[in-house]
């Protein structure tokens, strides 16, 4: 399975980004999915996950009520929606995939997830 993250770009503070990842496989439907980010200089860090269900969705707290992912209609689709931008929000974003979980669970450790994109880089400028 291949996840191909697109979206990135710089953008000024207060500015609105939307990411999507696309996968390869048509059961990616039954995937969870998480996005992750890793800031310069810093450890890969959790963002936002969504159940396969679509049911549960989790955030980290920096980025709740500024951040949304969601399932796309199309069903090998996933999308972040990043709004009011900090230029902490700076980092290369990867969204990752779990073919194996429950249908209710969002997990927020790197280590839950399968497949990785390559990642798209977010610059946020003050």
């Amino acid at each position: 399975v291949q996840l191909q993250a697109s979206g990135g770009g710089l953008v000024q503070a207060g500015g609105s980004l939307r990411l999507s990842c696309v996968a390869s496989t048509r059961t990616f439907s039954k995937y969870a999915t998480a996005w992750f980010r890793q800031p310069p200089g810093k450890e890969r860090e959790f963002v936002a996950a969504v159940s396969w269900s679509g049911g549960t969705k989790n955030y980290a707290d920096s980025v709740k009520g500024r951040f949304f992912i969601s399932r796309g209609n199309a069903k090998n689709t996933v999308y972040l929606e990043m709004r009011d931008l900090k230029p902490e929000d700076t980092a290369v974003y990867y969204c990752a995939a779990d073919p194996g979980a429950q249908p209710v669970v969002a997990d927020e450790e790197s280590a839950g997830y399968e497949y990785w994109g390559q990642g798209t880089q977010v610059t946020v400028s003050s």
